[in-house]
Formats: C-alpha cells, sequence, structure tokens
C-alpha cells in the first residue's frame, strides 16, 4: 500500500481524457469559458498591468497569450497575468471551498497553448486539478479561511501542479515530485482580501503548478510523502489540527468528488459570501419596492467563514467592498443591483452608499461554506436576510441555501452567455465574442489550444 501522496500521483498519472466522466468535463468547459468571460473584463485593471511590467514578452512556440491583448510570454508568466486579470475582480466562479477555474485554466490555458494540446486534454487535467483539491478538503475538517490561509493559494497549488503533470504526460514518480515540489510553493493569506494581492495569490498558484510540472520533468526532486508526513502539507496548514491523511481516504478515480462540489457561476462581482443574501435582498426589494430611505436597520445572518471573509466594514474603495456584507446590502438596496458598474471607487463612496451600510449587522448562523455541501445526513447551511423598516415593521426573506448560478441552481446556456457577453463587450465585438463562447463550450472538440480566438486574431510580441 503506498502513502497519500504516491497515491495522488498515480492516479494523476494514469489519467487519460476517456477516463473522466462526460458531466464533469462539462462543467470543466463551463469553467473555462467563465474564466475567459471575467479576464477579459479584469485585463484593463490596474493589478495585471502592474504585474505585466514585471515579465518580459516571449516568442512562439514554447509562449502563450495574455488574454485578451494576445502579447505572447513565456507560460508561466502569462499564467501569472491572466490569473491576477480573472480574479482581480473576484467575478470568477468558486467551487469546493475557493476559486478552481481562475487557477487551472489559467495554468491549463497557458501551458496547453505552449505544448499545443487539445482541448480534450485540457479539460482532463482540469478535472484531475480538480480532483486533487477537493480530496484535499475532505482529508481537513477544519476550515483554511479560518487559520488565515486563502484555500485558493494553498490546495490551487497542487491542484494546478496535478492539472500541469497530465499536460506534460509526467509518470507517476515525477508527477510525485511535481506534488511535492507544488506543495512548497503553496501560501497565501486571507489577511490580504480586499487588497491587489488577493489577484496575485490566483496568477501566482497557476504560474507555481507550471513550475512545479517543468522542474519535476527536467529531473527535480521532492519528498515522496509530502502531503502525508507529520510536518508536511496537510500538517502544516490543518486548522483543525487532525488532518486524515491516510491514503485510504482518497478513492480516487472512484469517487468524482465534482460531481458534488461543482462550479457555481458568479453573478455578481463580489465575494462569494455575499451572494446568497443579495439574492434574498433583491427578492424583498422587487416584493416589496424597498427605498433605501425606509430602512432601519438589515440583519444579516452567515457562516463564522464567511465573516472571516468580509473583512470590510466601512470600505472605501472598490477592491475593499468586494469583501463586505455592509456595502453588498447597500448595493442592492440603492442601486437594485450589484454589477461591474457598482464596484467603483465612486460609488462606494456615495454619500448615501456610506450612510446605508451603517444600518446592516451581520452574526453567525452556521458554520458552512456557501456552494460546499454540507456533509451527508446534516442540516443544510442557510444565509438569512431581514429587514427592519422605520415604522418597526420586519420583512425577511426565505433562508436561502443556494445562490443562483451555483451547481444546485445552475444558469442556463443563455445565462452564461449574457454573462460572457457583458464581460467582454469592452473588448470583443459581439460576433467574436459569441465565436469564441461557442469555441469554448465546445472545448472537448478543440484539436489544438492554439484554435481558441482568446482576444485577437494573430498573437504578438509586445513592443520593445
Amino acid at each position: 500500500m503506498t502513502g497519500l501522496t504516491r497515491r495522488v500521483a498515480e492516479f494523476v498519472a494514469a489519467l487519460r481524457s476517456d477516463d473522466v466522466p462526460v458531466d464533469c468535463l462539462n462543467a470543466a468547459a463551463i469553467g473555462v469559458t467563465d474564466f475567459i468571460a471575467v479576464t477579459c473584463a479584469g485585463a484593463h485593471e490596474v493589478a495585471p498591468r502592474l504585474a505585466s511590467q514585471l515579465v518580459r514578452p516571449a516568442s512562439l512556440p514554447i509562449s502563450a497569450p495574455a488574454i485578451p491583448s494576445g502579447v505572447l510570454y513565456d507560460a508561466p508568466d502569462a499564467a501569472l497575468i491572466n490569473g491576477i486579470a480573472g480574479h482581480v475582480l473576484d467575478y470568477d466562479d468558486v467551487g469546493i471551498d475557493g476559486h478552481p477555474s481562475v487557477v487551472l485554466a489559467s495554468a491549463l490555458l497557458a501551458e496547453g497553448w505552449a505544448l499545443n494540446r487539445s482541448g480534450a486534454l485540457a479539460l482532463a487535467a482540469y478535472v484531475a486539478g480538480y480532483e486533487i483539491w477537493a480530496l484535499l478538503n475532505v482529508l481537513e475538517p477544519g476550515n483554511l479561511h479560518e487559520r488565515g490561509f486563502h484555500p485558493t493559494a494553498v490546495c490551487g497549488t497542487l491542484a494546478a501542479t496535478a492539472a500541469c503533470a497530465v499536460l506534460h504526460g509526467l509518470d507517476a514518480e515525477k508527477t510525485c515530485n511535481a506534488i511535492a515540489i507544488g506543495a512548497s510553493l503553496a501560501c497565501g493569506l486571507v489577511a490580504n482580501f480586499g487588497t491587489m494581492t488577493k489577484s496575485l495569490h490566483a496568477g501566482r498558484t497557476a504560474q507555481s503548478g507550471i513550475v512545479a510540472a517543468r522542474l519535476a520533468a527536467l529531473g527535480y526532486t521532492g519528498s515522496a510523502d509530502a502531503l502525508e508526513h507529520p510536518v508536511g502539507f496537510l500538517a502544516a496548514h490543518s486548522p483543525s489540527g487532525h488532518p486524515d491523511m491516510s491514503a485510504e481516504t482518497a478513492k480516487l478515480g472512484q469517487h468524482w468528488r465534482m460531481r458534488d462540489f461543482g462550479i457555481n457561476i458568479k453573478c455578481y462581482p463580489i465575494c462569494y459570501g455575499t451572494h446568497r443574501c443579495i439574492d434574498a435582498m433583491l427578492d424583498l426589494v422587487s416584493a416589496h419596492k424597498l427605498k433605501p430611505e425606509q430602512i432601519r436597520e438589515v440583519r444579516v445572518g452567515v457562516g463564522t467563514a464567511q465573516l472571516v471573509m468580509l473583512r470590510n466594514h466601512a470600505p472605501q474603495t472598490g477592491l475593499e467592498a468586494k469583501f463586505s456584507m455592509e456595502f453588498a446590502m447597500a448595493s442592492a438596496l440603492t442601486a437594485g443591483r450589484v454589477g461591474l458598474d457598482q464596484l467603483t471607487d465612486g460609488f462606494v463612496r456615495r454619500v448615501d452608499i456610506q450612510a446605508l451600510m451603517k444600518r446592516v449587522t451581520s452574526r453567525a448562523v452556521h458554520d458552512g461554506i456557501p456552494g460546499l455541501p454540507a456533509a451527508p445526513g446534516a442540516p443544510m447551511h442557510a444565509d438569512i436576510v431581514e429587514v427592519e423598516l422605520t415604522d418597526g415593521t420586519v420583512i425577511a426573506a426565505p433562508p436561502i441555501e443556494y445562490a443562483r448560478g451555483s451547481w444546485q441552481r445552475p444558469l442556463d446556456r443563455s445565462g452564461l452567455l449574457a454573462k460572457f457577453l457583458d464581460c467582454t463587450r469592452l473588448t470583443l465585438s459581439t460576433q467574436h465574442a459569441q465565436m469564441l463562447f461557442e469555441q469554448l463550450m465546445a472545448l472537448r472538440e478543440i484539436d489544438s489550444l492554439r484554435d481558441l480566438a482568446l482576444g485577437v486574431e494573430e498573437p504578438t510580441t509586445a513592443p520593445a
């Protein structure tokens, strides 16, 4: 019987596209499609533009394009830039306990482009990475957020490493080394939420996955028990202090955890911890024609992990507002939406928004994480919203278990396209965007990732 690290490596090394259930491949395609959309929307933000100044353009055939500019960089650098752009708006999808697609798609599209891999292989690699991430979540009963770690940057590094190992076709020994290397590159702090550095977590994580796989391919080595060792990955990051480090729990390839956790598409460009409450508030506003001047107090009940993430109670910038329940409720009440146009410094600083945020209070009512199903047989975790009016009337929304766009309440194809077109409207023509959407949704049929029209007709090097 091999240990956990080797068991994981054996699963990844043996995986073939035909082994992966079709519904998992389809979910991965949706994740990649949504990633491209939010990356196009976020590419013009300050954070990815600053990061692009640190790297040098490259040339074919070992390079990959920044999205949507098409400027070519070495694949790890392209993954860094695209990962930052894809996460900076906090509009990218959610799954397990973090943001799987921004990490996996950033790494896979960059390295897969450089290696000239097919869409089918890229999707299988995505699922491999997802399954490793989901396993790590199952093995740890505690919540990484509460320890101060950002799961996207911690578990996501191993997921991206596993995915890139599939692209490289590494054998079990080299995959084991890659995972060990990735385990030492994993880090990201919740304290940086609401700043540019949160988006750096995603870009750096994707970049690290490529680097770990490339090093292992060259013969770089790491510990064969890096995950389960008493001072290894699981123990070092464990908030509970009691992670399950047995290989028997893995059951990789037998039980596909992607079917359980899935992909949750965001309907709002703000921390997912607010989404169920936004849904509830928008429903109340619509049903009762609520106006800000009617509101005495908004009382929100959420999970303990959400309260940790939603650390900004009086935000002054769009980035800070992305981690503020007070802002989410104020925006929903005042604008009737929480969209890209509301997540700006100017809107956040409006006098009426600042005043209304002071009337929002939050408390913990459960210990669940939005998008993560409760354990079998356990009661569902639901967020609650109630509004007290100035005349003393209290209006309560029904408890919300799943947000719109979640795995359990998915957007249909037209809803996915609507978000895609909205995110790409400033970058791509409608015709180009619709064509790219169709390509991405049918990614399994794409012979080479280089056939994707990721924003420009021909990739180019940047001017000297």
